[in-house]
């Protein structure tokens, strides 16, 4: 008895040991952050005017360098709160009350693309958007004077983070993009010509196949398109089976509501110049969808005189 008794705490011993030695998951450093999300931030500083410099110190400073529980379980990255506006995937934890409510999003990405939008589309940050996208103190002073924090010493936190680690030198690249009336609805449609590279609906009726649309106005962007729509980026790229890089056409039909799977007529004969994805937009129709019920692929080359399954 007193033998087993010492086989059995050895082999305690030799099990506790062995959980201990398991190695932690590794936090990330403000390197490994940096290192991490610099493109994401100097791509998204091209697309919307906020310094890749802010953006990573923002990033830093709200998720922790990504290991905050907000940020691992809910990607969020800049601690933004559902707000009425939010209809998506949503996160509780304690903040400055208890249980409060947080934007949850699918992947990181999806963060930083939320981040501009809710900066470029609140009234209160705009005068960010006037000022020269090298002055990173102005632009950490103007984030706290418009209270997207509650410290006191938020904008010298963003400040020593940006100055530590020369994040200032990435915003060399950027330009400044003015918000202008971030509150305004996007013009009332009017009918416009068809491209040869894009097809339009015969008439801007504002609804493709049960699904609501506006037409692209000169100088408008996805991003622009978003913020006055109320939406977020990726909504409106993945509406329209759209690209970061793309850039919407003037007289472009832009949905601002998921396509259908399947349009009310079962066939389109492709005219000289259209693309599948112009199709896809003209009957309001997912661009997969169209893929499958044809037998093609994203290199799939189309010929004028085809006739195309939307059903």
């Amino acid at each position: 008895m007193e033998k087993y008794g010492h086989t059995l705490l050895l082999f305690i011993i030799v099990l506790s040991s062995s959980a201990f030695s398991q190695p932690a998951k590794q936090r990330m450093s403000k390197e490994d952050y940096i290192q991490r999300f610099q493109q994401d931030a100097l791509e998204d500083m091209k697309r919307t005017g906020v310094p890749a410099s802010i953006k990573l110190a923002q990033g830093i400073l709200e998720s922790d360098c990504g290991n905050s529980r907000l940020a691992v379980e809910a990607n969020n990255h800049f601690g933004i709160k559902c707000h009425k506006e939010w209809n998506g995937d949503t996160f509780y934890q304690d903040d400055d009350e208890k249980n409060e409510c947080f934007r949850k999003y699918n992947t990181v990405l999806e963060s930083y693309d939320d981040h501009s939008y809710f900066l470029r589309s609140r009234d209160r940050y705009a005068s960010l958007f006037d000022l020269d996208i090298t002055d990173y103190k102005a632009w950490a002073h103007g984030l706290k004077k418009a209270g997207y924090a509650t410290n006191p010493n938020y904008a010298h936190q963003l400040i020593k983070i940006i100055e530590d680690y020369d994040l200032n030198s990435l915003d060399k690249t950027g330009k400044k993009i003015p918000v202008t009336n971030v509150s305004a609805k996007p013009a009332t449609p009017k009918p416009v010509t068809a491209s040869k590279n894009f097809a339009l609906p015969p008439s801007a009726s504002n609804n493709i196949n049960n699904t609501p649309y506006i037409v692209a106005r000169k100088g408008d962007s996805y991003y622009s398109i978003a913020a006055a729509n109320n939406m977020a980026l990726w909504q409106v790229l993945k509406y329209n089976d759209a690209d970061k890089e793309d850039v919407p056409a003037e007289g472009e039909v832009v949905f601002i509501k998921p396509k259908r799977n399947k349009a009310q007529q079962e066939f389109h004969t492709v005219a000289y110049g259209e693309t599948l994805r112009g199709i896809s937009q003209l009957y309001g129709v997912r661009l997969k969808k169209i893929y499958k019920y044809n037998n093609l692929s994203a290199s799939s080359k189309i010929q004028p005189g085809v006739r195309i399954k939307l059903r």
